[in-house]
């Protein structure tokens, strides 16, 4: 009896793990996803800025 406690103690600790580690990754991810966003939409600023300039001094 004190054998299974112990086993299904084991188990939950293994899941938590293993949450704690997708966690992670989501973490990661999403804040590589942001990264991406921001860098994108600096590039489409700054395209349209210089499509500005071009127009203007023509």
């Amino acid at each position: 009896m004190a054998q299974q406690v112990k086993n299904t103690s084991n188990m939950s600790t293994r899941s938590s793990k293993r949450k704690n580690n997708n966690n992670g990754f989501s973490r990661k991810c999403s804040s590589l996803i942001k990264e991406q966003r921001l860098r994108r939409c600096a590039t489409m600023l700054l395209c349209w800025y210089i499509q500005a300039m071009i127009k203007f001094q023509l």
